[in-house]
């Protein structure tokens, strides 16, 4: 695993030492350095949400073979890169942080405790510390952006006010290694929770207005997924595009031009991108996901240009789970998810700045 730095080394690198800049907390800044929105009412004319999810799923100290301390930084580590940056984006001649009101809500008040002793208790608790984050946000107008690392966390408590807000059908853009489609949570066997294995299946089950025919399910591969499930999905109407698609058919042109049937009759569009379908294709080796990894991963480039896609045709909400722990160049690749996608935002409001 990659030895990410220390705060102070960090804050004294030569990308960040003369920078002034709102924090969350002493070794946290806010997402490119924009306001700290510390309430619902301050979110108010805002175009973008950035929440922090940090939980980890199951019990004890692990996760996929990796120690959890590594996953729960995410938010943090992914909003000190950021600070790297000012927002003005080149490739589109685009100040971000001018085009759009951009605010930083801080961490979901997810307890600690829920992240190893993954009582059902403990689990709902977590979801729903970020369920009211998210529903604020979409209460202000806003689009909120939930960089996590887990279910029920990074995922269905983002849909869950998605869906219960939105006028009509919702469409799914969703990234990823595996299907996550199990009827239950393999770490509580519990129905009531919509865990790291189970959440699609759950979000479809209570949501039906979130629907199998808008989904769009991009990046899976490999030999781990149970026929049943995957056949399911298929028979009832999901674009289907494995990385085997992309690579022997599509191109990330064909894949983006698919992206057009999450948008077929719908009022909004969830994007969920568990970014362990990069792989080992990203900019970093596929080992740091531990037991995560699989071959054929995606490109960085590709899954930043799927999210400047989304932005450009609109959507409801963005989240991540499973951001591969440790690397700086991996977390700075989450900032340019965010913020290709926020150029699309700003260019289909026909705002630059």
């Amino acid at each position: 695993m990659a030895d990410y730095p220390s705060w102070d080394e960090f804050r004294n690198s030569e990308m960040v030492r003369q920078k002034n800049f709102p924090r969350l907390a002493e070794d946290m800044p806010t997402f490119l350095g924009v306001r700290h929105a510390h309430g619902a009412d301050e979110l108010k004319g805002a175009d973008i949400v950035i929440i922090g999810a940090p939980f980890a799923a199951g019990w004890g100290r692990d996760y996929a073979g990796v120690d959890k301390s590594e996953w729960l930084a995410a938010p943090k580590r992914v909003r000190q890169q950021s600070i790297r940056y000012g927002g003005y984006l080149q490739d589109f001649d685009i100040d971000l942080t001018e085009a759009l009101n951009v605010v930083d809500y801080g961490d979901a008040e997810i307890p600690r405790e829920a992240s190893y002793v993954a009582t059902v208790d403990n689990i709902l608790r977590a979801q729903e510390a970020v369920v009211r984050k998210v529903s604020d946000s979409l209460a202000a107008g806003a689009i909120p952006v939930v960089i996590g690392q887990n279910s029920p966390c990074g995922s269905y408590a983002v849909a869950k006010p998605v869906a219960e807000r939105a006028a009509g059908k919702v469409g799914v853009v969703s990234l990823d290694t595996h299907w996550d489609s199990q009827p239950l949570d393999s770490s509580t066997m519990d129905p009531r929770i919509a865990g790291h294995g189970s959440w699609k299946h759950k979000m479809y089950e209570w949501h039906e207005n979130i629907s199998i025919p808008h989904l769009v399910e991009i990046g899976e591969r490999g030999m781990l997924e149970d026929k049943k499930i995957v056949r399911r999905f298929l028979k009832e109407g999901a674009t289907f595009v494995p990385m085997w698609r992309v690579r022997r058919e599509l191109g990330i042109e064909g894949l983006c031009e698919l992206l057009g049937k999450a948008y077929e009759g719908t009022s909004d569009v969830y994007a969920h991108f568990d970014m362990d379908v990069l792989g080992g294709a990203g900019p970093t080796n596929g080992d740091i996901l531990g037991e995560l990894a699989e071959p054929i991963g995606m490109t960085d480039y590709e899954a930043i240009r799927i999210a400047h896609e989304v932005g450009l045709r609109g959507l409801s909400a963005l989240s991540f789970i499973c951001i591969p722990p440790g690397s700086p160049v991996i977390y700075r690749t989450i900032v340019y998810v965010i913020c290709y996608m926020m150029a699309g935002v700003a260019l289909r409001k026909g705002k630059k700045a």
